[in-house]
Order: structure tokens, then sequence, then C-alpha cells
């Protein structure tokens, strides 16, 4: 791969950490486990057990053999070549344009919480929605332009917005047992998760809620000696996401029925049904601000870190070189940056146009179900295959060595395909469903199909312009 440009090393360790739990831990949920029952702690657990860990060991150890900028994309090239790099690389930034909305949609619905019955009248506001989206779009990606140290700034502040909120449920929910009691007493059977397809459905995303840790290591020309931060960032990063996860439903679990904190608004009435019953109704607002912050926080660090996959890519000439370009000034991809807060506008904008357009969003999504997992693939098989490279003494290996490393990636890629198969199969509710497995399967085929013709045409771009370059000097 060419020499990467001089880009500034400023992420330090807490800000690595803070980055881990900005992108890692976000409060919808614990809701959304809550609403399930008290089984969902035993599943937690096994998400931990079974992705997280596979998760965090594959990614402190790859980050250590090859921690140069482009994390997945440099491991998968080392591990396949150019072409699976590329693919990996392109289903990891793809899937994540619609994640931007979302969040921001949710974190847009949260804030309304803030302002009382005048803000919640902006609920069905669909103009509203586009407008935080593209707001704190357009903020996030000038910021990330600004310099490496503005970036980290922002993912450090807006990770109060998890920190803080899950803080003072845990603290409502305590007052609130210790003033009346359990709200449910749960039986001992209810603690023992019933196996059923839809339920394994739900289980399977609610593993994904740990994933993210990779999303740092894309960085990694911009991190303060990521060989030794990288992996003590996940340990404290990942403590606290386990913590968090676990607690915060507990806390639910403990002081309201399931039912109360069903929906995507789950944890705000959660926490409004708590200090309203503790006659603490002012906490509501700080919280609901701070939940915003936490949407807001999920777009910085995945714009921030995502947008380097195409950087590298664009140094490789498997994209225009301009994607490779670096800020003269601030030190960072700039053209990178931009294309991709533009493209996470765009897809904003589709999702609240007309019923055609729409339609379109609609497929994006779709398309974007599987091909969030697919990087994923290509990271446990990448941490099992560049086990026959040997490691020097400044890599730091799983402990254990390589059965063990084996052992924890194929567990991670075993539950990775697990969870494919499943998220292939619609919700219990959809009234189309063998559409809507069409829509899934057909989008994902679409967008892999897209990505290795964009990598075909740019190495035969690549060569010329390498042959060219060759010619001159």
């Amino acid at each position: 791969m060419p020499a990467i440009p001089a880009l500034k090393r400023g992420i330090r360790f807490r800000d690595l950490v803070l980055f881990y739990v900005v992108s890692g831990l976000s409060v919808r949920w614990t809701a959304s486990a809550a609403a399930a029952g008290p089984s969902i702690l035993v599943v937690w657990v096994a998400a931990l057990a079974c992705f997280f860990v596979p998760l965090a060991a594959s990614v402190m150890e790859l980050s250590s053999r090859h921690p140069e900028e482009g994390g997945i994309y440099v491991w998968t090239t080392k591990a396949f070549g150019h072409g699976s790099g590329f693919l990996a690389s392109w289903t990891y930034w793809m899937s994540n344009l619609p994640y931007f909305s979302g969040v921001l949609y949710f974190g847009a619905a949260s804030a309304l919480f803030a302002f009382g019955a005048r803000g919640r009248a902006l609920a069905g506001n669909s103009s509203y929605y586009l407008l935080f989206s593209l707001v704190w779009l357009t903020i996030i990606t000038l910021l990330n332009i600004r310099g490496i140290n503005v970036g980290k700034w922002l993912n450090n502040v807006t990770s109060l917005g998890s920190l803080l909120p899950l803080s003072a449920l845990v603290v409502l929910a305590c007052l609130s047992y210790a003033h009346f009691g359990p709200a449910v007493r749960y039986p001992a059977q209810a603690f023992i998760p019933h196996f059923s397809f839809n339920n394994a459905v739900f289980w399977s995303t609610i593993f994904f809620a740990f994933g993210g840790v990779e999303a740092g290591s894309a960085m990694g020309d911009e991190i303060v000696n990521p060989r030794r931060n990288i992996p003590f960032a996940i340990l404290v990063g990942g403590s606290i996401l386990a913590l968090g996860y676990i607690g915060g439903t507990t806390a639910l679990l403990v002081s309201l029925p399931s039912e109360a904190v069903g929906g995507p608004d789950g944890f705000i009435n959660g926490v409004h049904v708590l200090s309203a019953r503790l006659g603490l109704d002012w906490v509501l607002a700080p919280v609901a601000l701070l939940v915003g912050l936490n949407a807001v926080g999920g777009a910085a660090a995945y714009l921030s870190s995502t947008s380097r996959l195409p950087f590298v890519a664009g140094l490789d000439y498997y994209l225009p070189p301009a994607f490779g370009w670096i800020h003269r000034r601030y030190r960072t991809p700039w053209v990178a940056i931009v294309s991709y807060g533009v493209a996470g506008a765009v897809v904003a904008l589709l999702g609240q146009a007309g019923t055609t357009v729409r339609g379109a969003y609609d497929v994006l999504v779709a398309m974007a179900i599987i091909c969030y997992f697919v990087p994923y693939l290509f990271l446990f098989a990448a941490m099992i295959r560049l086990q026959s490279e040997p490691a020097g003494p400044e890599v730091r290996r799983v402990p254990g060595g390589k059965p063990v490393a084996i052992a924890l990636a194929s567990l991670g890629l075993a539950s990775t395909m697990l969870t494919i198969f499943l998220s292939v199969f619609p919700a219990q509710d959809e009234p189309h469903k063998v559409m809507a497995v069409v829509k899934v399967v057909g989008g994902t085929a679409v967008m892999i199909s897209a990505g290795i013709v964009l990598f075909l045409i740019g190495r035969h771009k690549g060569r010329k312009l390498a042959e060219q370059e060759a010619q001159i000097t």
C-alpha cells in the first residue's frame, strides 16, 4: 500500500475509551431489551461471551499486527488480497449510511421530551426530523474536517449522552425500589430464555449492540501508540459497555413493567414515569437532551471513523485519488469526510422524500441489513488466516496464543453467520413476507455486486495511473 501522507496523531488513550463508549453504548438498546422481559439478561451475557469477547480479542490483535490507517480494510487486504479488503470496506461504509439518519431521528424524537407538550407537538413533523439530521450532519462533517483534535472533542463530549442518562436511570431505579419495592416480582423461571424463532431473531440483534469496537482502528495513523492504547482502551470501554447495557436493562426491569418501556421512546418514557413517580420531574428535560446528544455522538463516531476507509481506498487507487487527499492545514482526509457526510445527507433526504423516492430509501435500508454483518465475516476470517503469519515481539497476542485466537474468532464467525441467516427472515407483523425476503437478499446481492464492479473499475484505472507515474519518474 502506498505510504500514508502525514496525518496527525492526536487520539490518546482517554479519547479512544470515550470513542468506544459513544460508538457502542446506545441507550436505545436498554429499553428494547427490557421490553423483552428478564430473560434478556441471560441473552446479554451470551452476547458478551459469544460476540463481544471474540470481536474485542480479534480487534486487539489485528490492531497490534497491522496498526495502520484503514483498520478492517488493511486486515482483510493482508489476509485475502485487495479485492476482499475493498469489499469489506464497501459493505461497512454503505451499511452505515442509513444508520446516520436513523440514529439522528431517534435523537430528534428524544430531545422533544425536554420541551413538554410544545415539543411533542413536533413529533409528527417530518421537516423537523430532516432539519435536525441535516444540521447535525453538517456540524459533524465540518468539525471533523477542522482537525482530529476538534473531531475527538465532539466524540468526548457526546459520550456524556450515554454515561449520564444511564447513571440517572440507575439512581432513579434505586430510589424507586427503596420507596416502592420492585415493579414486578418475577418468578425464577422468567429468567430462563424460551427459544422460539421470533425470539432468536430478536436475540441476534441484541448481539450486535456490542459491535463497533473495530471502528476506532480505522484511524490507526491518527492514534498515539495504537499498539499499546487500542487493547487497553477496548478493555476499559468494553467494561463500560457491559455495565451500561446490563445495568441499564436491570434498572428498567426492577422499576417498571416491561410493557412500559416498549417502542422507540422506551428509554425516555421509562425515565419520565420514574421521575414523575418520585416527584423529580425536572430530571426529564436534561436526560432527554443528553439522549439526543448520545444519538449525535453515535453519528459523529461512525462518520469520523468510517470515512477513513474510502480515504485509504483512494490511496490505493480503487477509488478516485482525490479520496486520498489530506488537508494541508488541518491534516485530515477532507475529501473522504465531505463525501461521506454528503452521502449521509442524501440518504436522510431520501427517507423524507415522496413515495417513489421513499421506496428507493427502503430498498437501501434493506440492502444494509445483511451488509452490516458482512464486514464481521471478513474480520473474523482475517483473524484466523493471519494466525499463520509470524508475530514480532511488538505484537500483543491473544492470551493463549494461536489456538485460543482461532477458537475465539471461530466463535465470532459462527455468531455472525447465524445472525445473517436470522436477519433474512422478516418480522412477524410483516404483511408481505416473501417480498421482504426478496428485498433483503436481492438488495444485498446488488450492493455487493456494485462493490465488485467499482473495485474492478478502480483497479483498471489505478494500474493506468501507476504506469503514468512510473513513466514520469
